[in-house]
């Protein structure tokens, strides 16, 4: 996410928001993702939802938290995607100790920075007053640092208790919806949620093969 100035419609207030990559989301979102924002991007595991993590991380100086996967696993899957990160940093998270681990690196966010926890489900099932303290936390140190941060939030059968502790508590929910059709793969973005700005009343269709581009065969764009 590369980091901008919007000004309001009046010019009273200027907001720095991170733009996404994706064309048409950041114009749908008036610039991209406000700084201080917590995203939520939910997807299913057999979809190309990593696309967009890997558009997120390319525009900005990002600690990337790794819930399943080992980092050199990760960052291998993410330079096949764009080629080289100047400024990212992947750990894989204690197995034991996700929360106080996930602590750790949150409070040592540098000032526009972006955090990625993928997947946040290793946080989700852990104790709820740990779970809550660590979304408190994040909260705070993404404000203070004028950062932001995407949870990555797996959508299947065996959804954590604490998902909606994860949405409820998320400035912005990005939910990609992927459907196989006979002849075809339709991928469908929502924002059904945008604290502080304007949420979509419709989705945004889109093609995700190596890259993410808009899906022009549909009408919504």
């Amino acid at each position: 996410m590369g980091s901008e100035s919007v000004g309001t419609s009046r010019g009273e207030t200027v907001t720095q928001r991170f733009e996404t990559g994706i064309r048409a989301l950041d114009r749908k979102l008036n610039g991209g993702i406000p700084t201080g924002s917590l995203v939520t991007l939910l997807a299913e595991p057999a979809s190309q939802a990593e696309l967009f993590l890997s558009e997120f991380v390319a525009r900005q100086e990002t600690v990337y938290l790794s819930g399943e996967q080992a980092p050199t696993t990760v960052t291998s899957a993410l330079r096949s995607q764009r080629g080289s990160y100047d400024d990212l940093a992947v750990s894989q998270l204690d197995r034991e100790a996700p929360v106080s681990d996930a602590l750790a690196h949150v409070e040592g966010l540098t000032e526009g920075s972006l955090l990625v926890v993928d997947p946040v489900e290793p946080l989700e099932r852990a104790d709820t007053g740990e779970f809550r303290a660590f979304l408190e936390t994040l909260q705070a140190r993404l404000t203070q640092t004028d950062s932001a941060a995407v949870l990555y939030a797996l959508k299947h059968d065996s959804t954590p208790s604490q998902r909606h502790r994860t949405e409820y508590t998320s400035d912005v929910v990005l939910d990609l919806e992927t459907k196989r059709r006979d002849d075809a793969i339709e991928n469908r973005l929502f924002i059904p949620k945008f604290r502080g700005g304007r949420a979509l009343t419709e989705p945004i269709c889109l093609d995700l093969t190596d890259r993410i581009s808009v899906d022009t065969t549909r009408d919504i764009a």
